[in-house]
């Protein structure tokens, strides 16, 4: 018997076996606290005092899976000349005195304000109809889709074989966009901030000539 009483008392003693015992709820002051109070709410960082930037404004059409709007307020959209590098994948600005001494090289588009459903803002680059008034099925459905995302969110899809952008209508009711606080100026700084033309002797005008 005292063999055994020995034994557990140099067991009590053994600082291995104390550091494989649980902690109890004394000892840590009311125990771990539970998951609900450990875990950060998602507006964490507003409720912390930071603020999202808005460093990025794509410039492009929408991609065939997203549901996108376009902003309804007229002061978020306006038509300007515009060049496309489609090997780059790169648009650029250009001043209206400018374009006026570059026939065929750059396109007149109305630039809307998108935006899709994980919040991400973009312009959308809308063609115009061309000056000799011949239709084009590209430019006219595009230009619908715009005029029908401004009130429902919709997605655009291009179909070769139409001939034409086809587009649909969430089957489901999508709660209304949250828009950046930008201006419609602003956002087109941020989108072109390196990529406005402002005069002939402009990198991009040279390597259109052959210049470069």
């Amino acid at each position: 018997m005292s063999n055994n009483l020995a034994a557990a008392a140099s067991s009590d003693d053994d600082p291995i076996i104390k550091r494989s015992e649980a902690p109890s709820a004394t000892a840590t002051g009311g125990g771990f606290p539970p998951l609900a109070e450990l875990a950060l709410s998602q507006d964490f960082a507003e409720t912390a005092g930071t603020k999202k930037l808005l460093l990025t404004v794509p410039v492009r059409k929408p991609n065939p899976q997203d549901f996108v709007r376009v902003h309804p307020d007229p002061q978020y959209r306006t038509i300007v000349a515009f060049i496309e590098l489609r090997d780059d994948r790169e648009s650029y600005l250009v001043m209206p005195e400018i374009a006026q001494q570059l026939p065929g090289e750059c396109v007149s588009v109305l630039c809307h304000t998108a935006i899709n459903r994980q919040g991400v803002a973009h312009l959308w680059p809308v063609r115009l109809p061309a000056s000799d008034g011949r239709p084009n099925e590209w430019h006219r459905s595009a230009m619908e889709a715009a005029e029908r995302a401004m009130s429902r969110w919709v997605r655009v899809k291009a179909n070769m074989s139409l001939g034409a952008y086809e587009v649909f209508e969430a089957a489901s009711s999508i709660p209304d966009p949250i828009w950046p606080e930008h201006s419609f100026h602003q956002l087109l700084e941020i989108a072109f901030r390196d990529r406005v033309v402002k005069s002939l002797d402009h990198p991009v005008i040279k390597r259109l000539r052959g210049l470069t």
